[in-house]
């Protein structure tokens, strides 16, 4: 997919060299959208500029009321963030929406917005909430607000040789609400069907000012400015909300496509619209919402050297040493199966989304269809080998045995690998925890049920699952 890996040590190093090959290569970080498009053929590179060892790009944090995101702060740290928590609601909602736990640990938010979907989620929050974003390069930086920074589908105005390096946004005020709603065709792993976000400002009962941000209703994201202009010095009764909900229609222009027909997406718009509106009229619900969020991800301390990568990458995997030449060029999968002979990991969909090549990197449970085997440089790998203690089985291995969780085994290592992550983040899981854990696993064979109780099982084993 491509022949020239780079791996940048510092930030002026990576922007040197975004600047040198500027539309000759792409920049990725998590790889979760960008190793996507590459398998389909879409904007395709000889050469990849790997960013994800700037740690310096990596934080969330406050400054002069705004919420400041790093290029490579990732869903979970939005997630995690009780700043975001508690200052950007609709936001972190779409976090939680986006793909499974092995997804939000890689996919940076930057990423997000740079593909430049009209479906992608966060981009409609972060439109709500009036974010703005840092374009740099070696000679300088732009501040663009969001909504100038899309022209098409998949189009922005970054120029080659610029990179994304920071979002910024005004946290919510008391007098803000906001709320993130999402349709897909299934609860996790799915593109959305529409989106919307939602900011109201209020004053006393009215509303002062609308910002009602919509997904997958027409090329880019946009604002739904008819309703928006309904709404301002009113207050919001039930038959107002759907006024606006209906007036939102006239904003929009869909397609039909896989997903959805443009007729259904309109219907739908409008009862999502009408709900979202009189969710917002009653004060904001507590954030206790996410009190225990599945994350997959274990803090290590950082491994990963941060070096400019020849064609030796060096490697512990299962607690021993490796040395691939050559391998720059293939996922972690690939490399995993072919130059370290670990066949236990599965290649099913190879775009990471049904998790049969989940393996843990640092910690944090992956989909090693999506980690460009560059980044195992100086890392720790797991993969389903490494699960037993030699003869001895994993406790989540032998219940799988238990309770005749094993079917056809080709799903099963991806499985394992995510449930034994989730039960070291959560020894006792509820059943909750355990399906969203499991959520960007897929069984083709039959259903989950004995696959959840095995989990539960160890759980129980460990000192009582939660109700």
């Amino acid at each position: 997919m491509w022949q020239t890996y780079l791996q940048p040590a510092r930030l002026k190093e990576a922007l040197d060299r975004i600047w040198e090959y500027k539309e000759q290569a792409r920049i990725i970080a998590g790889g979760t959208d960008v190793l996507v498009e590459l398998q389909r053929g879409v904007k395709p590179t000889t050469t990849l500029i790997d960013v994800s060892k700037l740690r310096e790009l990596k934080y969330v944090r406050e400054e002069n009321n705004e919420i400041v995101l790093g290029a490579l702060a990732t869903h979970n740290d939005v997630i995690m963030s009780e700043l975001c928590r508690r200052y950007a609601v609709p936001l972190v909602q779409a976090c939680w929406e986006v793909g499974a736990p092995p997804i939000r640990t890689r996919a940076t938010i930057a990423g997000n917005l740079a593909t430049a979907s009209p479906a992608n989620d966060t981009i409609a929050p972060l439109l709500a909430l009036n974010a703005r974003l840092i374009l740099t390069h070696p000679h300088g930086e732009r501040s663009v607000p969001l909504e100038q920074f899309y022209t098409g589908v998949r189009r922005t105005i970054l120029q080659p040789g610029e990179m994304l390096r920071e979002i910024r946004f005004p946290r919510m005020s008391s007098q803000q609400r906001g709320l993130f709603i999402k349709l897909g065709l299934r609860r996790a792993q799915a593109i959305s069907v529409i989106n919307l976000a939602l900011l109201i400002t209020m004053d006393d009962e009215y509303v002062s000012e609308a910002q009602i941000t919509l997904g997958c209703l027409a090329p880019t994201v946009i604002h739904a400015r008819t309703s928006e202009a309904l709404l301002a010095g009113k207050r919001l009764t039930p038959e107002l909300c759907r006024e606006a909900a209906q007036l939102a229609v006239r904003d929009v222009s869909p397609i039909g496509d896989v997903r959805s027909s443009a007729a259904y997406r309109l219907q739908t718009l409008s009862t999502l619209l009408a709900d979202g509106l009189q969710r917002l009229a009653a004060p904001q619900e507590s954030a206790t919402w996410m009190q225990q969020p599945v994350l997959l991800e274990t803090p290590c301390p950082e491994e990963g050297r941060a070096a400019l990568l020849d064609e030796l990458i060096e490697t512990t995997i299962n607690g021993q040493a490796y040395q691939w030449r050559g391998a720059h060029q293939k996922t972690l999968l690939n490399a995993l199966r072919e130059d370290a002979g670990l066949t236990g990991t599965k290649e099913g969909c190879a775009e990471g989304e049904c998790g049969a090549c989940a393996v843990w990197l640092n910690g944090q449970a992956v989909m090693s269809c999506l980690v460009p085997a560059a980044q195992a440089h100086g890392a720790r790998v797991t993969t389903i080998e490494g699960l037993s203690q030699g003869a001895q089985l994993h406790p989540l291995q032998q219940a799988f045995i238990d309770h005749a969780a094993v079917q056809c085994g080709y799903c099963i290592p991806g499985m394992l690998m995510s449930g034994a992550r989730l039960l070291a983040e959560y020894p006792q899981p509820s059943m909750e925890q355990i399906r969203t854990a499991l959520s960007g696993n897929i069984c083709r064979c039959t259903g989950y049920r004995k696959i959840w109780e095995a989990i539960q099982s160890v759980g129980e084993q460990q000192g009582g699952i939660q109700a």
